[in-house]
């Protein structure tokens, strides 16, 4: 019973975050005429409304909510499973490089045309992502494997990327290439549409169920990978498994709305204060509050400032970081 009414309660919580980032924006529209709007469209209810804002609420907004939703649980995710495998309360897809290789790998495909049309935006993203946390694990283990080595790494990656990143568009963008890739790098929305939503989606699903399957395993690595092995977890295939789905995770994302940060940071501290360190609640508590907090921070990107639509991780890392603070202040990280 109690896992039922989470269920709904967590539902609900969503469901209200969807219905606020379809209702406000530039032009504030009533709840009941995104309600209606949804009704029209899945079930054909025969609501009369303006045209207009039936169109800005379906074709673009609930769209838009529902990717930065994903976007949202998806990073959250990836830094739950990096934070528990690696035992780094630092560790998340951006400070590890991940987000940084999936950049490199989509601009790759997106202006050099690797693969030869072959190739999607997300899979080369994808292809990125892997080849960054690769290069980060081979620098890990050189350095000796700890925690500080992992992290040191993962900056080390991010800037080799980002640098490599910038070296593409530089040196191979037109003018309006670099224009748009660069406000795309900082994280944006605005192109969002319902193709996206049908990958968005399934990719985040997928890695949440991924995920959930393993809530067991993770809750054995909190007291390391030799002691998740005496209690008979298969600790080789767990990394792969789990790290190849936080790294598709996050690349498909970053394909749809560019880098984000701070949300793989902060979103799982936040979560363990709330429902405790138990993977089996942590994890869709962690999706469901990542989800919330990227459609809220959507919509202030869109209305902090009149007239001007701000790019989501300009907020996210001014949101996020104060956040990440006063988590900081309250439950210091063990040394």
């Amino acid at each position: 019973m109690r896992f039922v009414a989470d269920g709904l309660v967590a539902a609900a919580i969503l469901t209200a975050g969807l219905a606020l980032g379809a209702a406000v924006g530039e032009t504030s529209i009533p709840v009941e005429t995104v309600a209606k709007t949804v009704a029209n469209r899945l079930w054909s209810a025969g609501y009369a409304l303006d045209p207009i804002d039936e169109g800005i609420v379906w074709n673009y907004r609930i769209a838009r909510a529902l990717v930065a939703a994903c976007c949202g649980a998806s990073l959250a995710l990836g830094g739950v499973v990096l934070q528990s495998l690696l035992r780094n309360a630092l560790a998340d897809p951006y400070i590890l490089g991940i987000s940084a290789g999936a950049s490199s790998g989509a601009v790759a495909v997106a202006i050099l045309g690797l693969g030869s049309g072959f190739v999607s935006l997300s899979l080369g993203a994808f292809a990125g992502a892997l080849l960054a946390f690769g290069l980060v694990a081979l620098l890990a283990l050189g350095a000796g494997r700890g925690p500080a080595a992992i992290i040191l790494a993962g900056i080390a990656g991010s800037q080799l990327f980002n640098a490599l990143t910038s070296l593409i568009v530089t040196k191979s963008a037109t003018a309006d290439q670099a224009r748009g890739i660069m406000f795309w790098l900082l994280g944006n929305l605005s192109g969002v549409r319902w193709p996206d939503v049908s990958l968005a989606v399934p990719v985040t699903l997928g890695g949440l169920l991924i995920c959930l399957l393993h809530a067991r395993a993770l809750d054995a690595f909190a007291f390391g990978s030799r002691s998740a092995a005496s209690l008979g977890v298969p600790v080789k295939r767990v990394y792969a498994v789990l790290i190849a789905a936080c790294a598709f995770m996050t690349a498909t994302m970053v394909s749809i709305v560019g880098s984000i940060g701070f949300v793989g940071l902060v979103i799982p501290h936040a979560a363990r204060l709330i429902v405790g360190v138990r993977h089996g609640r942590l994890l869709p508590a962690s999706a469901l509050i990542g989800a919330t907090f990227m459609i809220a921070a959507d919509v202030l990107s869109r209305t902090v400032i009149p007239g001007q639509v701000l790019p989501i991780g300009v907020m996210t890392a001014l949101v996020g970081a104060p956040a990440f603070a006063l988590i900081l202040i309250h439950r210091p990280v063990a040394r």
